[in-house]
């Protein structure tokens, strides 16, 4: 059984953000990136499939520049078989990447792919239910647990009030929630190995996609800055400021 598990090249999750001076968006200069946190789960979870035996190869993969084979090398380190990178420096948007994952699902025909449910730079939360409706296939989202047997894949999904367990016939499309396991640490030896599994590069016009930016950027800036709290002497007067200064009861 083989599982593809896309991943993507993010800001780490410890660097505070910061916009560029005109605005155009977020200043990437001597910041250092990492594995989107959600795709350190999928790697996971795709690697406890495989020590479990119910996996056989798992295949790495992401659309971005050059330097996301470092990325790769990390998920190859983590337990990934190999990878393969589309490589572009165009601005990725959920559309395009879904476009070039379902070629990479055409070309390497798993049987499973898990992603994380969304990316901490955009949070768009889109890329893994296209690719799913591109590829013609079930999809489990949200997944805090997954149990794969008899050719199908068990999920249980993370929904507002509660949680809902679906069944799903493989091929299928997973992405994972928070939940789903804590992603493990790369070992000194594995990254070594890592080095020398194959890293297979892609150029968009050799799966066949156009990766151009749909979306255009008008304007990137911070939020605005919190105001500082007062206290108040007594419940009258908290009320009475809610009611009259903040206006949020009536």
């Amino acid at each position: 059984m083989k599982v593809l598990v896309p991943i993507k090249r993010v800001v780490d999750y410890n660097v505070k953000v910061r916009v560029k001076a005109d605005q155009s968006g977020v200043d990437l200069a001597n910041v250092k990136m990492a594995m989107n946190p959600f795709c350190e789960i999928a790697v996971e979870e795709a690697v406890r499939l495989k020590e479990k035996g119910v996996v056989t190869e798992i295949v790495a993969v992401t659309v971005g520049p050059k330097a996301s084979q470092e990325q790769l090398r990390t998920a190859m380190a983590l337990g990934a078989d190999r990878s393969i990178l589309v490589e572009t420096d165009e601005q990725t948007q959920p559309l395009g990447v879904a476009k070039a994952l379902k070629a990479l699902v055409d070309k390497e025909q798993p049987d499973l792919v898990i992603l994380g449910k969304q990316a901490i730079d955009d949070d768009n939360n889109q890329t893994g239910q296209m690719l799913a409706a591109l590829c013609g296939m079930s999809q489990g989202t949200f997944a805090s647990v997954v149990e794969v047997a008899d050719g199908k894949v068990k999920v249980t999904r993370e929904i507002d009030g509660g949680l809902q367990t679906v069944e799903l016939t493989l091929p299928a499309v997973v992405t994972t929630d928070l939940r789903l396991n804590e992603p493990r640490y790369a070992s000194l030896p594995n990254i070594m190995k890592a080095k020398k599994k194959p890293l297979e590069t892609l150029s968009p016009a050799d799966i066949g996609v156009d990766l151009t930016p749909r979306v255009k950027t008008i304007k990137v800036e911070p939020p605005a800055e919190r105001q500082a709290g007062i206290k108040v002497a007594s419940v009258e007067e908290l009320v009475d400021k809610l009611k009259n200064e903040a206006k949020v009861i009536s």
